[in-house]
């Protein structure tokens, strides 16, 4: 299906459904954003997603979705926390 018969599909759905279509809101860019911010909160990559959105550069991707990267403190956290636990497995002043 190319681009130009989307808009004979999509808003005519809308319609039969009872819905009132907003440009923007509520076409193909709103759902390509879902479905980015959906693999994002999965644990897809930037890497992965851009190949997905047809992306060239991963780059763009990351600046595109940045905003809807989950947080990574707790991650970062457990990491530290590991990382320390290493430092200290064999110190018998960290105790």
């Amino acid at each position: 299906m190319g681009k130009q018969e989307l808009p004979k599909i999509w808003r005519p759905a809308f319609t039969t459904a009872g819905l009132d279509y907003r440009t923007r809101i509520d076409g193909m860019h709103a759902l390509r954003h879902t479905f980015a911010s959906t693999m994002l909160a999965g644990g897809v990559t930037i890497r992965e997603l851009a190949e997905y959105l047809g992306h060239k550069v991963p780059g763009f991707t990351l600046r595109v979705y940045t905003h809807m990267l989950p947080s990574s403190h707790n991650r970062a956290r457990a990491a530290n926390d590991d990382f320390t636990a290493l430092l200290t497995a064999n110190d018998p002043l960290a105790a």
